[in-house]
């Protein structure tokens, strides 16, 4: 009998911004790909628009975004917007990287799924996806 999955299976995964620290990302990628999870990794110094388009195009299920360069909130919001312009808010978005509190509640108002910090279990971003990218708890 052939087994159902029943988490997603496709996924993008970028650095969005300037930002060059991509070690975490590349973790993350890892872990999600040995977890079954079909992951396409754009790599790093992407734009809002690279990101989107390139979601769209690969028909992904999520996006993935770190940062960690302070930038969060402006390149959070175009992707977002820029998922609304394209008629692809069907694609969830979550992320990582260093975000005050106060910035975090913000980005979740606009429909962030999740944001991890630093230190969060790769196990537990793994939950998340295989859980269907369901509103997570701040971290």
């Amino acid at each position: 009998m052939r087994k159902i999955k029943t988490y997603p299976s496709r996924l993008l995964l970028a650095k969005v911004g300037l930002d060059g620290h991509d070690r975490g990302i590349k973790i993350v990628a890892r872990a999600l790909r040995d977890a079954g999870v079909e992951v396409v990794y754009l790599g790093l110094h992407n734009t809002p628009e690279e990101i989107v388009l390139s979601a769209i195009q690969e028909d992904v299920e999520a996006i993935g975004l770190s940062i960690l360069s302070a930038a969060h909130l402006h390149l959070f919001e175009e992707v977002m917007d820029l998922l609304k312009k394209h008629k692809a808010q069907d694609i969830a978005v979550f992320g990582g990287g260093i975000m005050p509190a106060e910035d975090i509640e913000r980005l979740a108002s606009l429909g962030v799924r999740a944001l991890f910090t630093p230190g969060t279990p790769v196990e537990e971003i793994v939950r998340f996806v295989k859980g269907g990218f369901r509103a997570h708890a701040k971290r």
